[in-house]
């Protein structure tokens, strides 16, 4: 069955794009939830006016993250945690975290745009991936160190 996402779903794909998934999948999660709706001939012409009037837009968008992504090419992070004498942190480093150490070095990004590869448990050198637009995306090394 072919859908036109209406939202972005992690693992299949970004608003507006059309994608093909499984009959009860579609019909009995994605369309009752507002998520899609059928790819027929209406709904695609609908999209192609819906993204040619976006267009320009969307340039501007893409534009934008990809000056951002320049400006943290190299941003390198420390971020601070109390850790034990084995060098295990009492809790964990997350997103918000992150997030706000770029802040403080003048660079405001959404937590829910970073994604961190592995739960930050340790002391020691990581990335984390920023996700600045569905084709603009950057990696930041940062240091976990003992406050």
């Amino acid at each position: 069955m072919k859908i036109i996402l209406k939202e972005n779903i992690h693992g299949l794909g970004y608003k507006d794009d059309v994608v093909e998934v499984k009959d009860g999948y579609g019909r009995n999660y994605l369309i009752p939830q507002g998520k899609a709706v059928i790819a027929n001939a209406s709904s695609l012409k609908q999209l192609q006016e819906v993204q040619r009037q976006r267009a320009h837009k969307l340039a501007e968008l893409k534009a934008a993250a990809e000056a951002t992504a320049a400006s943290l090419a190299d941003v390198e992070l420390t971020i601070g945690a109390k850790a034990s004498a084995t060098g295990t942190i009492f809790g964990s480093v997350n997103n918000i975290q992150i997030a706000e150490a770029l802040e403080k070095l003048g660079h405001e990004i959404d937590r829910k745009a970073i994604e961190l590869k592995e739960a930050v448990k340790e002391l020691g050198k990581y990335t984390a991936k920023i996700n600045l637009h569905k084709e603009v995306s950057v990696e930041i090394p940062f240091e976990v160190v003992a406050e």
